[in-house]
């Protein structure tokens, strides 16, 4: 693969500090390649990107998501694309690392791990993104260790695949969520993950709640019963620690009628739900199937054709 195969996009906000060296050292290792998609920063940033060499873009709209989603509608012939930070928290000498796989025919998508070498984490973040990323596990059957890092590489074809909808800091999560959805191979790679200069753009608890809604709504499609389970099982809780404090209650010779009523309609729904998930994961099993057994019967027209 040659380096002018690659495209280094480069989302930014204000990293004026730090943007040139990270250009310089993708330039020095032979990436001429290099897209800076801004999000109307207030500082120099453009201007030390252009002087550097880079091709530079200014966002429509606000938010990571909305600037990621544009800059890939401009990268039209590259085969692959390397996605980094400008805020110098990743090294550009852990490119090699994050495109050997695509190279060698492993991965279409590989995420760089922040967590392989440490990182420079706070014990709250290191605890956040564990939580996230077993969501992620036990959403989508995929074990991930870092699905929230903004280093990686992804090619064309798996980036066409993608229908990314969200325009924040959920980007990162969307784009592993829609990779496995679309039967993308994932694979990640141990980085080195640095402390940040100047200040984080990130909300730990707005994005968090963001990050872990995106997770689980995305999953209504491919995994029914984590969704409709997730649902049952919050009904049916409230339900019996409802029903517990009837019953104590009854115990004293006080009767709660509408509580009694109340209380058995939480768990009717709860188990309600419970069913509507097997059955969505019913339905979505054989959809795949379905799926795998048309495209073995073209694989094999194709060949017969041959």
């Amino acid at each position: 693969m040659k380096d002018e195969k690659v495209c280094v996009l480069i989302p930014t906000l204000n990293e004026e500090e730090t943007i040139g060296e990270i250009i310089t050292e993708f330039k020095n290792s032979g990436f001429e390649n290099i897209l800076v998609i801004d999000g109307n920063s207030t500082d120099s940033t453009r201007e030390i990107a252009k002087s550097e060499g880079a091709r530079v873009e200014v966002q429509r709209g606000k938010g990571k998501g909305a600037a990621v989603k544009q800059a890939f509608e401009l990268i039209e012939e590259d085969e692959i694309i390397v996605m980094i930070d400008g805020d110098g928290t990743y090294s550009p000498s852990d490119v090699g690392k994050l495109l050997a796989p695509i190279i060698d025919g492993e991965a279409d998508h590989v995420i760089g791990n922040r967590f392989g070498f440490g990182g420079a984490f706070t014990i709250v973040h290191r605890i956040g993104n564990w939580a996230l990323n077993k969501v992620f596990g036990f959403g989508y059957g995929v074990k991930l260790e870092d699905i929230l890092s903004g280093y990686r590489a992804l090619t064309k074809e798996c980036v066409r695949k993608m229908n990314l909808e969200k325009k924040g800091f959920e980007i990162e999560a969307e784009m592993a969520i829609e990779s496995v959805k679309k039967g993308m191979r994932i694979k990640e790679v141990p980085i080195r993950y640095e402390k940040r200069k100047g200040k984080s753009k990130l909300n730990l608890v707005r994005d968090g709640t963001k990050i872990f809604y995106t997770l689980y709504a995305l999953a209504r499609t491919h995994n029914p019963a984590f969704y409709f389970g997730i649902i049952g099982s919050l009904f049916m809780t409230f339900g019996t620690l409802s029903g517990v404090y009837v019953v104590i209650e009854w115990y004293k010779g006080i009767t709660h009628m509408l509580l009694t009523v109340f209380t058995s309609l939480l768990i009717i729904s709860g188990v309600q739900f419970l069913i509507f998930g097997l059955l969505g994961d019913l339905l979505v099993t054989l959809q795949k199937e379905t799926i795998e057994a048309l495209r073995d019967r073209d694989t094999g027209k194709e060949k017969k054709g041959r």
